[in-house]
């Protein structure tokens, strides 16, 4: 078998501007656009970043596993353009945003970046540590509140993590929306992160 391409450090990429602001935007109802760095995104302005950043755990995903592989990555506003090109995401008449979608993500990172990737509908813990075992990181559809997980999950799937390794049991993954340090880089034991998961998802083969 030959050897793994040596990854560069995955950084902490939220889909927010300002990590500190996330547990206010999440649970205070803070206004995602009052945030004085969102230019650092790369959107053209402060209304589209209000409007998109609330949508973009994908597109964090995406960038830290570019990271993961070239030590760079675009920015968020430019991954997302390019995914709204190919149709990741549809903007409906009433204001909402179809998607993330897989198929159009998945040829986006192809065509774009040389990313090959899988799409899993029948992610399983089994499968989910299959995926860690060959080298890949794996985008998993998990609900928001995995957060916090002191507290039940309220439902499965709706919000996306990167899921980096697992050891003794317990997976490793980054969370676009995590409200705290520990939420951000968060580990948990496999059971209890199945209990968020929609067993669906995309192995990025980085």
């Amino acid at each position: 078998m030959p050897d793994r391409p040596k990854r560069h450090p995955i950084p902490l990429i939220t889909q927010y501007a300002t990590p500190a602001l996330i547990n206010a935007i999440a649970y205070e109802g803070h206004p995602p656009g009052e945030d004085d760095n969102w230019a650092a995104t790369g959107a053209p302005n402060r209304d589209t970043y209000a409007y998109w950043s609330t949508r973009l755990c994908g597109m964090a995903c995406l960038r830290m596993a570019l990271f993961a592989r070239d030590g760079q990555a675009p920015t968020l506003f430019d991954l997302l353009d390019g995914c709204l090109a190919y149709g990741g995401y549809v903007q409906q008449d009433d204001g909402s945003v179809g998607g993330l979608y897989y198929q159009p993500f998945t040829e986006y990172a192809l065509a774009n970046h040389r990313l090959q990737s899988e799409i899993i509908t029948d992610l399983t813990p089994g499968r989910l540590l299959a995926e860690l075992d060959r080298g890949h990181l794996v985008m998993a559809s998990v609900h928001k509140e995995i957060r916090r997980p002191d507290r039940p999950a309220p439902a499965r799937g709706g919000h996306l993590v990167l899921v980096t390794g697992h050891q003794d049991g317990a997976v490793s993954f980054r969370n676009p929306s995590g409200h705290t340090p520990d939420s951000m880089d968060a580990a948990l034991q496999l059971d209890h992160f199945n209990t968020f998961a929609a067993h669906r998802g995309i192995a990025l083969h980085v």
